[in-house]
């Protein structure tokens, strides 16, 4: 494996159909949490209800949100969600995700397990977001290839480490997703990569790793964003998740600024907002 420092800087990869559109424009694709789960940090238990869980897809849709990201599972980084098996995970997902997928907007499913991608996709999903970088579930990257959808590959650790330096932690392991997804068939222009905002850092490396996102450049793929609500916001400004509205939308622009292509985010029409008016700033300058 080359070692992170030695990672010679590629040319951004090609890219597949459904995200050249977004990868083309000035500001970057909105993708709208879906939580149907009853214990997520932010909204948990809001929308495990099918009804409720629609009408949010529905909701966010008419704010502008590119895509949805549904998830069965928390993966709360910090507080220690209570796993799930994958029949749960398929249980919860089963009674609303062949709606959401009707509704038009592409749907990417969040989900460490390959039989829960597998059904996912088979329900019309058009994305994967795996928490654990194929490093998880040996078969998510065989889903993934055989698919030949995109995938967002997030960094995660087991355990915080504040002597890390999480941007080289997060370079070693984003080596070995890529060598497990070229192994696994994925095509590079299917690649996502997601530093992990909140996930096995403390705040400060969650801020670190926003503050020095243009080092994943090194890689050539779009990186993605999900800083929203997250735990380092009150590690500034004591707040609780519904009260960081403020600090999701300023981590989102620097984002932005800093390359991020994709943002996920539970506030879909304040974040686009911000966004295109940044955007919009920025083309006067």
């Amino acid at each position: 494996m080359t070692p992170p420092d030695q990672i010679a800087a590629v040319p951004r990869q090609r890219v597949s159909k459904l995200l050249a559109p977004w990868l083309e424009r000035r500001w970057p694709a909105v993708m709208g949490i879906l939580n149907v789960t009853p214990d997520s940090f932010s909204d948990g238990g809001r929308f495990d209800a099918p009804e409720r869980a629609l009408a949010h897809a529905k909701a966010m849709i008419a704010e502008g949100a590119d895509i949805i990201d549904v998830g069965a599972e928390s993966t709360r980084p910090y507080k220690g969600a209570t796993p799930v098996d994958e029949e749960e995970e398929i249980r919860r997902l089963r009674p609303i995700l062949r709606d959401v997928v009707a509704l038009g907007a592409p749907v990417s499913i969040d989900t460490m397990k390959g039989n829960v991608a597998r059904f996912a996709l088979d329900c019309g999903a058009a994305m994967l977001n795996d928490v654990w970088g194929l490093q998880r579930d040996p078969l998510m990257a065989r889903v993934a290839a055989d698919a030949a959808v995109p995938v967002v590959i997030m960094h995660n650790r087991e355990a915080v480490d504040p002597a890390l330096d999480i941007v080289r932690d997060m370079a070693a392991f984003f080596t070995r997703s890529l060598d497990i997804a070229a192994k696994a068939g994925i095509k590079p222009e299917n690649i996502i990569l997601d530093p992990g905002i909140g996930f096995g850092k403390t705040p400060q490396q969650s801020m670190s790793a926003l503050a020095r996102l243009k080092e994943l450049e090194v890689f050539g793929y779009p990186i993605l964003v999900g800083a929203s609500r997250k735990r380092f916001i009150a590690s500034v400004s004591p707040s609780e998740p519904d009260q960081r509205l403020g600090g999701s939308l300023a981590a989102h622009l620097l984002a932005a600024q800093n390359g991020a292509k994709f943002i996920r985010a539970h506030d879909v029409a304040a974040t686009l907002q911000a966004l295109r008016v940044a955007c919009a700033i920025e083309d006067l300058r």
